[in-house]
């Protein structure tokens, strides 16, 4: 039994600005979910009342995912995470055409890319990095140049989990279609967040992932346009229609298609909501710090995103400072926390160790306040204030 885990006290609560890396569940998602937890069990491939039951639910939560992603129920494929996504489309696209091993990407890709695309250089296939400019953007020209008539994929994120950095994706997709290859696009970070549709724009992939939306963590999904080729990545029973092998997390995925029913009545709203804590936040902080710089592209970028280099300042002692008063932000992606490295984004983005080292990463969701952000803002300039007093 789990217990003695500290408490947060309800004169000193958390201030959350980590919803890049996972989100609080929406108690109306909770409870969606609760009764194929303890009634509705039976397995969605059996033929029985209770097990039809599930499958009928599995439905519906593909018809509320698509409807997010302006999609048709049968391009998308539950999947147990985002990483799990991007990985079947990648290999996927390499599967469709042996003759075709070559893959373009970009250097500030989540890992879930970018690891892969490394383990696959190790196997033959070859990997062309696309680097950015100083705002995290990509050069169009150089991503056209790039592709080959042995290319199987484009992979370009819809936007950066770091920065925010919000890609041309119209352009990249346009650019795919113009030479005959598939584009996938890691959306994990943008859905639910901005306006994305994927039906009939030449996008081929795209990966999404239930814990950015206020679901619980261990579901995502694979948009596979219903006009491209699919070789599935796990293979065993007939599930998902033969596209993904393993018996569905039932509970978990009628959760998602909840949180994808709520992302996608109050999109908007929420857009506007987290727009202007964000921008009070972050102006709050560049008016009163002295040597305070935003990383990335300010005009493009996810509404809720800010990533800020502190002059001087070491970033992950800035961290502790926040987290022992109960602000949670980030150094970085959550996949990489840990790592002795400076962001790889950063890096990419021309920043240098000590500046990439500098920089924090805060964001918001519709479930801040205006006065938690105001209370986060005065608590990081009394600490950085105290670190470059030391």
């Amino acid at each position: 039994m789990l217990k003695n885990f500290p408490l947060m006290s309800a004169s000193d609560p958390l201030i959350y600005l980590d919803n890049n890396a996972t989100t609080a569940v929406d108690p109306a998602v909770v409870e969606e979910m609760l009764p194929f937890l303890n009634q509705f069990y039976g397995n969605p491939s059996s033929p029985y009342r209770i097990g039809k039951i599930a499958a009928q639910a599995l439905e519906i939560a593909r018809e509320r995912v698509a409807m997010l992603l302006q999609a048709e129920p049968v391009e998308i494929i539950f999947t147990g995470s985002g990483t799990e996504a991007t990985n079947a489309a990648i290999y996927s696209a390499l599967a469709a055409d042996p003759d075709k091993q070559h893959i373009v990407t970009t250097r500030v890709e989540h890992s879930a890319t970018l690891k892969t695309c490394e383990v696959l250089a190790k196997k033959g296939v070859e990997i062309t990095w696309i680097g950015v400019d100083s705002k995290g953007q990509v050069d169009l020209q150089e991503m056209e140049k790039a592709v080959r008539s042995d290319t199987a994929l484009l992979s370009v994120m819809w936007a950066n989990n770091e920065t925010g950095t919000i890609f041309p994706i119209e352009e990249l997709t346009a650019i795919a279609r113009s030479k005959g290859i598939y584009f996938h696009t890691d959306a994990v970070q943008a859905v639910g967040k901005v306006p994305v549709k994927v039906g009939n724009t030449g996008i081929q992939f795209a990966s999404i992932s239930g814990h950015k939306l206020h679901c619980p963590k261990g579901v995502g999904a694979l948009y596979a346009n219903k006009r491209a080729r699919f070789v599935p990545f796990l293979t065993g029973g007939s599930q998902e229609n033969g596209r993904r092998a393993g018996t569905q997390n039932v509970a978990s995925i009628v959760a998602f298609g909840k949180a994808c029913e709520i992302a996608h009545q109050e999109l908007e709203q929420n857009k506007k909501k987290v727009l202007s804590l964000r921008d009070a936040f972050e102006q709050r902080l560049l008016s009163r710090i002295t040597g305070v710089e935003v990383n990335g592209d300010p005009q493009n970028r996810l509404p809720n995103t800010t990533n800020l280099a502190f002059e001087n300042i070491e970033g992950e002692g800035l961290l502790i400072l926040l987290d022992e008063n109960n602000i949670a932000c980030s150094a970085g992606s959550a996949c990489t926390a840990g790592s002795i490295h400076p962001s790889h984004v950063l890096k990419a983005m021309g920043c240098s160790d000590k500046k990439a080292r500098a920089s924090l990463r805060f964001s918001f969701s519709h479930l801040n306040t205006e006065e938690e952000t105001q209370r986060a803002a005065e608590i990081i300039e009394s600490k950085i204030t105290k670190l470059r007093a030391t």
